[in-house]
This record gives C-alpha cells, sequence and structure tokens, in this order.
C-alpha cells in the first residue's frame, strides 16, 4: 500500500463506500476534504481518503511537490481499490476533488465502480477551455456525478453545457460557485449551504447506484 488510508464511517452501518481523492493542491485532510466527509458520513456513506505518492512524501518532509506523473497517480488508485474491495464487498465507489476525481473518472469503468463522485471537475486548465479533458467522459459507462460550480474557472456552466458528455454523466450545477464551490455573495447562498447541497447530491446518487447492489445480509 503506497500510502496511509484514513477511514470515516457513520455509527450505523454504511449503505455505500466512497473512495475519495484529494485535488492537486491540497491534502486528504484539507478543510474541504474535511468538510465534506463529515457531511457524507452524517448521511451514511463511509468515506476512504489517501494520499498520492507526491502528496504524502509533503506530509513527511513539508517540501511542496508537483503531482506525479499520470500513470504513476493511475497505479496508486488501482492499488488503493484494490485494497479495499479486499476487505469490503459492498457497493464501493470511487471520485475525488478536481485532479483526484478526473484520475479516477479515468478508472471508473476498469475498476467496476457502481459510480464516480467528482466534485469540481477539471474539464481543462485555466484560461484552456479550446483543450477540454472530456474524451473519455464521452464515453464513461460508470454512473458519474459531477457537482460543479456555474463560474468555475476549470469548467464554468455555459462552456461545460456546451461539451458531448455520455448519458451516464450527470452534473450538479451550484450556482455562482467558483472551484471549491464557493458562492458570490450577491448569489444569496453561503458556502456552507453549497457544500450541504453538494453532500446531499452525493448521497442521494450513491443510495440510487448502491441500490442496484446491496450490503450482504
Amino acid at each position: 500500500m503506497p500510502t496511509q488510508l484514513r477511514q470515516d464511517f457513520p455509527e450505523n452501518q454504511a449503505f455505500a463506500v466512497l473512495i475519495l481523492a484529494h485535488g492537486a493542491g491540497a491534502p486528504m485532510d484539507s478543510p474541504f476534504m474535511n468538510a465534506m466527509v463529515q457531511r457524507l458520513v452524517s448521511r451514511g456513506v463511509g468515506v476512504v481518503r489517501f494520499e498520492f505518492p507526491y502528496m504524502a512524501a509533503r506530509r513527511q518532509d513539508g517540501v511542496r511537490r508537483p503531482p506525479n506523473q499520470q500513470a504513476r497517480l493511475l497505479d496508486c488508485w488501482r492499488e488503493v481499490f484494490c485494497c479495499i474491495r479486499q476487505s469490503y464487498s459492498g457497493p464501493l465507489a470511487i471520485g475525488g476533488k478536481s485532479m483526484g476525481g478526473r484520475m479516477a473518472s479515468m478508472l471508473a469503468d476498469e475498476l467496476g465502480a457502481v459510480g464516480l463522485v467528482c466534485l469540481g471537475y477539471p474539464f481543462y486548465a485555466p484560461g484552456k477551455s479550446d483543450k477540454p479533458r472530456v474524451a473519455h467522459l464521452a464515453d464513461v459507462r460508470t454512473p458519474t456525478l459531477i457537482v460543479q460550480g456555474e463560474r468555475d474557472p476549470m469548467g464554468n456552466r455555459q462552456t461545460v453545457e456546451a461539451f458531448s458528455l455520455s448519458a451516464a454523466v450527470r452534473l450538479h450545477w451550484l450556482a455562482t460557485a467558483d472551484h471549491d464551490l464557493k458562492p458570490l455573495l450577491r448569489s444569496g447562498f453561503s458556502h456552507d449551504q453549497h457544500l450541504e447541497s453538494a453532500a446531499e447530491a452525493v448521497a442521494e446518487f450513491l443510495r440510487k447506484v448502491a441500490a442496484e447492489k446491496p450490503l450482504p445480509a
């Protein structure tokens, strides 16, 4: 196992488990990740977090590093999924914040996850909407939920709605929200309200996909 796992489960049996990866610049216990995990666990979702090798190394020595090469990130995902699959036989979904969700999206069909959850998907690099990262999302078969801010600089609503995405992909838009799902003050929504909305959408989505593979008796 390349990295330490952090597992958060509800007091009662979880109806599904979500393996949740961090984004490019923040660790698995960032304020955003902690806030989302707390809300998901309160709704009956078990959450497992891990860190990619570059972030695990930063935790050890404090030195900031760029993300590992894509192949290494994907291998890390495979290793973590295999580890959790060996110990949990119920509905297992994958996903993550930004880059973590993007890496998960490339493996969802391969791994056989019951669902894919992306929180702030990086559809393109900032300022480069002419170079979208969506080719695989046109063919993904795994039920997918993307929670996206309408003004996300890596995928705003106007631009994303012009992309051709698979019928398996559903977008949950948050009014005037940015990449961290934080809205403008004039929207009338608070960041906390948007995080609650995101968690509720994710939990509802996971209940639906988990129903197709109930926990063993």
